[in-house]
Order: structure tokens, then sequence, then C-alpha cells
């Protein structure tokens, strides 16, 4: 007995206290509905439509919506409101808040509710309000967003309403600057307005600044002065945004440049070969994966997620055969004739280009993303892209690799004797000229897996090495001729430098102005950063 008052409880309660509230509140809704088919123009629309997204219920979104779309009506007969939708020669109607069918109705027994784009746009950001009260967290940081940018002091109320129930803490902060924004757009009291000014400082993004610097030109005395001081704040916590932003660009382009120049790093450190065949390595291996996404994609679809997982030993092994067949058909006999060399290597990139123009064409082929290289983050003002970070992460995975082949290993012994003194490590029995064939393999392999990386940030086309050759070279010279640790810091300066002066003096001349000083700097050292010692070299 006592089991069955307690379930009984908290139904007696319902039929006491909850079901009549909600039947009254339903009333209510009804009641501001019925009013959209007698209201007089569109701002006689738009005040009833305020007065629905006030209720906060959810239920009117639908309602909204269909106005919005133009496919709200009221009957001619008793100025009921109806969603209505072509049936052939009638309308089917639908109740506005449940959407449950009504029927259908001639054309000329209903009236569309006409709205305009200004009208409209107050609905967008009604919608909005209504948002804030899903329970969906992405909708509701997406309303305050679009609040946020409305600035609509009619907003306030909703603002408050869901401030009040929200757990979010990222969108409790959106909608607490979505607040601000209307604030400054109301009658509100001064406090108010210089609370919101301060909320919109400390947001510290360029949305902020606008609404600031709009009220600042728009208002007198204190609050013009507090307007002025938040947008003077506001800027300079968008130079240092922007500093990290430029510090980001230049460290993605570095792990790029890295990636492209460690492999030269090695075959010019060893062997002195100025190798111009180097970059089309790099094309090499971008056509390589573009080869194994499409193959993937035809025989397993289901797996095109992880072609270029797939794509990096394919372009590593056709980069590296590649170069020991160079290696040893055309550069062991020009040893020691650094313009023939030069000359040698120039006419396989050419031959290279023009092969690659026969089998896939002069056209630019695309790599496509994976989705987990999709898409990016906002940490505060600064956007990260996944592509790029996760080539900054790759980049940095390989020259730890290399350091270790090089400093851990013997081939990695034999190649430091071979650069700090060729003749003494032959006389102790190394064979340098496979050293120098798998050196030359292996520095065109890296270039392979470059080529990998760069497929991710653009088109793969014959020309792909060429846009990289010089900017590898003036790493290698500026970090130290066979220096990983050299290659390594020299172009993530390079990276961040260009990306500094690229604002102020465009690709091109920034390029050429860090030249210019790449220059300078080798005037007064000539090995670079960190030069390598060694018997040879100190004679």
């Amino acid at each position: 007995m006592t089991s069955a008052l307690q379930r009984l409880i908290p139904l007696l309660i319902a039929l006491i206290f909850i079901l009549p509230a909600a039947a009254a509140e339903q009333t209510m809704l009804r009641e501001k509905i019925a009013r959209l088919g007698e209201a007089k123009g569109f701002a006689g629309v738009e005040t009833v439509v305020r007065e629905l997204a006030a209720t906060g219920d959810p239920a009117v979104a639908g309602l909204l919506k269909a106005l919005s779309e133009g496919s709200l009506y009221t009957r001619k007969a008793d100025k009921a409101v109806f969603i209505a939708s072509e049936a052939g020669a009638s309308l089917a109607i639908a109740d506005p808040l449940t959407g449950a069918g009504a029927g259908s109705a001639a054309k000329a027994d209903l009236v569309k509710i006409r709205v305009n784009n200004t009208l409209r746009g107050v609905i967008r950001d009604m919608l909005g309000a209504l948002t804030l009260g899903g329970e969906d967290v992405g909708a509701r940081l997406a309303a305050a967003d679009a609040l946020f940018r409305s600035a609509d002091p009619d907003s306030i109320p909703v603002l408050d309403a869901a401030l009040a129930k929200e757990a979010d803490a990222t969108v409790k902060n959106r909608m607490i600057a979505a607040r601000a924004a209307a604030v400054l757009s109301s009658t509100l009291p001064e406090t108010e307005k210089s609370a919101a000014i301060k909320t919109l400082a400390d947001l510290g993004s360029r949305e902020a600044l606008n609404l600031l610097t709009s009220f600042e030109a728009g208002t007198t005395g204190i609050l013009r002065e507090q307007a002025a001081a938040g947008a003077s704040s506001v800027r300079n916590t968008l130079i240092a945004w922007d500093v990290a932003q430029n510090v980001w660009y230049g460290i993605s382009l570095g792990s790029v440049l890295l990636l492209a120049a460690i492999g030269l790093a090695i075959t010019f450190g060893v062997m002195g070969v100025i190798n111009m065949a180097h970059g089309e390595m790099v094309m090499i291996g971008a056509y390589t994966t573009f080869v194994v996404q499409e193959m993937v994609r035809a025989v397993a679809p289901d797996l095109a997620e992880w072609s270029l997982v797939a794509a990096l030993p394919c372009a590593f092994l056709a980069a590296f055969a590649i170069g020991v067949v160079i290696e040893r058909s055309v550069i062991r006999f020009l040893y020691g004739r650094p313009l023939e060399t030069l000359l040698a290597t120039w006419g396989v990139s050419l031959i290279l280009q023009q092969a690659i123009r026969t089998i896939f064409g002069p056209t630019n082929r695309e790599v496509a993303n994976p989705g987990w290289m999709s898409g990016g983050v906002e940490l505060g003002q600064l956007a990260i892209t996944w592509n790029r970070l996760w080539i900054v992460i790759f980049a940095l995975a390989v020259f730890a690799l290399l350091l270790f082949l090089t400093n851990r290993t013997r081939w990695g012994l034999q190649m430091r004797a071979v650069t700090q003194n060729r003749r003494m490590a032959a006389s102790m029995g190394i064979r340098t000229p496979w050293v120098d064939a798998f050196t030359f393999g292996l520095g065109s392999g890296i270039a392979g897996i470059a080529g990998v990386a760069l497929s991710q940030i653009g088109n793969v086309s014959p020309n792909l090495g060429q846009n990289y050759i010089i900017d590898s070279f003036m790493v290698v010279v500026f970090g130290g001729v066979g220096n990983l640790w050299g290659t390594l810091l020299g172009a993530f300066s390079l990276g961040i430098v260009n990306k500094f002066l690229e604002p102020y003096a465009g690709a091109v001349l920034g390029k050429i102005i860090v030249l210019v000083l790449l220059i300078l700097f080798i005037q007064r050292r000539p090995r670079g950063l960190f030069a390598l010692k060694g018997r040879t070299v100190d004679a």
C-alpha cells in the first residue's frame, strides 16, 4: 500500500501543478500565434515574432522557419494560422506548433504572411536565440555566435534566461560576449555598458574590436574613453596574436623546407654534389602518392582514408631507387667536377619532368586530404589547420629518425667517416662508392616522402620540385653543409623570417631580401651556422 502511494504522489503533483501550467502556456502561445494572422504590415509581424521568440519555447522554431521560407499562411475565414505546402490544386495545411496535418484548403481561402529581408534577418536572430535552449552544444555555440554578430538588444532577455541554465563553459563565455555586444546597442544604464566594454576588451577578438570602435564613434563622455581604452587593449592583444600566427606560419613553412632540404643536406654534405634534380625526387614522391591513392580507391575504397600511410613507403622506395640509378649512372663519373655535375643533374631534372608530363599529362593532379588531416582548430585567435600540424609532426619525426640513423648505426658511422675524411675512410676499408650510392638514395628517398607531405598542401604538378629547390639549397648553406641540426634550425629560421617579411614586402621581394641577408651572412660565416669539423675540412 505504501509503495502504491509513493508511485501515486508524483502523478498527483503533475495533475495538480505541472499539467495546468503547461496548458496555460500552450494557450498563451496559441494566442500569440493567432495575432500573426491579424498583424498589420512587416512591423506588426516583427512585434509578434519577437514575442513568440521571447517565450523560449523550442516549438516556435518550426513556425518561425516556415515564416522565413514563405510557407506560413492565415485563413481568411477565421484568421487561423497554418503551415501550408503545395498539394496539387490545393494546399496541405498543418498545425504551426506541432506540425500535425490539418487537412487541406483551397488556395483562394488562404493568405500568405509576407516577410521582407529585414524581417528575415530578425527571424534568423530569433531562431538563434531559441537554439540557445537546445541540447546540442554545437548548436548552442553557433546560436551564441549568431547573436554576437547581430548585437540585437532584444536578445538580452533570451540570453539572460539561457545563461542561467548553461553549464558548458565555452558556450557560456560566448553567451556573455553576445550579451555584451547587445548591451552596447541597448538603452541600458552606463554601468551595464561599462561592464560590457570590459567584457569585449577581455575577449580580444577582431569582432570585439569592431564593436568597440563603432561604439566609441557613436558615444561621448566616460563611455567613449572606456571604449577607446578597450579598443586599444584589443589592438595590442591582436598584435600579439598576429605575431604568434606568423610564427606558426613560419614553423609550418619551415617544416616543409626541412623535409625538402634534409635529404639534400646529406648528399651535399657527404658527396659535395650540387644535385639540381633533388626537386624532381620531391615531385616523384608526390606523384607516387597520387598513384597509390587512385589504386586504393579502385581496389579498396573503404581504406581510402589510409592511402596516405600506404604512400609513404612507396614514395620513399620509388625516389630511393631512382636516386641510386642516377648516382650509379651519372654522378659517380663526375665527382670533383662541380660545374659538370650541376649541368648533368639539371639535365636529369628536365628529363624527369618531361617523363612525368608524358605519363600523367601537363595538368595538375589533386591528392585528397584524409578526414584526419582536414579542418583545423582555433586556439584563441590562432588558427591551426590539421594538415599543417601533421606535416610539422611528420617533419620532426623524419628528422629524429635520420638523426638516429646517422649517429647510432653502422652506416651512419661510415657516412660520417666519409664526410670528415674520404681518403682515410677508404684506407680503413669503407667502400666509399657504395656509401655514396646509399647516401644519395637515402637523400632522394627522404625527398620522396617530402613529396607525400607537399601533396597535402597543394596540387601535384611536374614543376612541384622546382618551387623548393632554391629554398632547399639556401637552408643547407645557411645551416651548415652536412649538419642536420643546422638544417633544422636553418629551415625554421628562414621559414619564420619569410613569413614576417611577406606582409610588408610581398612574397617575391621577401625572398629576395632573405637571399641578400643570407649572402651577407655567408660572407661572415662561409661554413654556415654549424660547420662540420674534420681533417679534410680543416686542411
